[in-house]
């Protein structure tokens, strides 16, 4: 079946998925890097590894072990690169440490908070800057909660106007935004022809609640590229558990579970490539699980399943603040980059 023919399918292909049916998914990609399999990303014709590198690893370590690490990823078939400066240092580390890797080679992703054309404006500059790169194949609104960012960020003087003003000049050649809640992920678009959707597409926000289906189904609907987020995510942390990892949220760490958990993700509907947590050997992990990616079945999903029952979600807090209109509140994830950068 043609990746056209398949979109056509995807709203019955949701339902059947609801009653634990195995669903059709498009056609395996049909190159690989290094054994790593690249998809085309939409209509920008450009071909992502599956697997993307999490900018905010970098900071996790030092120069030298990060620009070791950006190296060792795109020699293993990794050619998706992303960061923001909501990431600290990230953008300096990445920038210094792609060195070396010709630059028509990888696919530089980055991202700004700024939702006002002036705003934005300083810190694209300054991204480019720091990035070492005079142009980035895809810039991003980042991180979008409320249906108001949004509105703010496309109206006029909004940081819209900046970011296609920025792709006539040629610093920007494709456009995105990111986001955390089905609302805000729906009003952006609605409102404007992105060529990509940043989500999260994750096994337990799937089954536990159907978080993700609306976006993705709109997103075909539009042509536009998915690029997942928290693809290993375990849900939240349950009270009084150790925790192996200073991280926001509980990943996957079994070889075999993330596996698992990366293949329900880039089994769904137009997701072109997930972006693991930001540790290297997770990355790293999830680079060796890609490589031996199939579309789910019965068991698979059956399996994914009960991984997720009980488990507790990591983005309903920001849904039901944007539901009941409140405004910004104390963080509820301290660890959160997206909340304390």
């Amino acid at each position: 079946m043609k990746r056209r023919e398949f979109l056509k399918t995807v709203g019955g292909a949701a339902g059947a998925a609801a009653l634990g049916v195995p669903k059709v998914f498009a056609d395996p990609p049909d190159e690989k890097v290094e054994g790593l399999p690249r998809r085309v990303l939409g209509r920008t014709g450009q071909k992502l590894s599956v697997v993307g590198f999490p900018g905010l690893a970098l900071n996790q370590d030092d120069q030298e072990k990060g620009t070791a690490a950006l190296h060792d990823a795109f020699e293993r078939g990794v050619n998706y690169f992303d960061v923001a400066p909501a990431y600290g240092s990230a953008q300096t580390k990445m920038g210094i440490g792609l060195r070396g890797i010709e630059r028509s080679r990888y696919f530089l992703a980055c991202k700004s908070k700024q939702r006002d054309k002036e705003g934005i404006r300083k810190e694209l500059e300054d991204s480019l800057k720091k990035l070492q790169t005079d142009h980035l194949d895809l810039y991003q609104l980042h991180h979008l909660v409320q249906p108001s960012a949004v509105k703010q960020a496309l109206g006029p003087n909004g940081a819209i106007e900046t970011i296609l003003k920025a792709r006539e000049e040629g610093k920007v050649k494709y456009i995105g935004f990111s986001a955390h809640t089905t609302k805000a992920a729906l009003e952006a678009l609605r409102g404007f022809n992105f060529d990509t959707v940043m989500f999260p597409i994750n096994f337990v926000e799937y089954y536990t609640r159907g978080f993700g289906e609306e976006v993705l189904a709109l997103a075909s609907q539009n042509g536009a590229a998915v690029l997942a987020i928290k693809p290993l995510s375990w849900g939240a942390w349950p009270k009084d558990a150790q925790q192996d990892r200073k991280w926001w949220y509980r990943t996957v760490e079994d070889h075999k579970d993330v596996e698992l958990a990366l293949r329900f993700t880039l089994s769904q509907p137009g997701v072109v490539a997930g972006i693991p947590p930001s540790y290297f050997d997770l990355l790293d992990r999830s680079i060796e699980a890609a490589k031996l990616f199939k579309p789910l079945d019965a068991a698979a999903i059956q399996q994914l399943k009960q991984m997720a029952a009980n488990r507790d979600s990591i983005f309903l807090a920001e849904e039901k603040q944007v539901a009941l209109n409140l405004p910004r509140w104390t963080p509820v994830y301290p660890n959160s980059p997206h909340e304390c950068g």
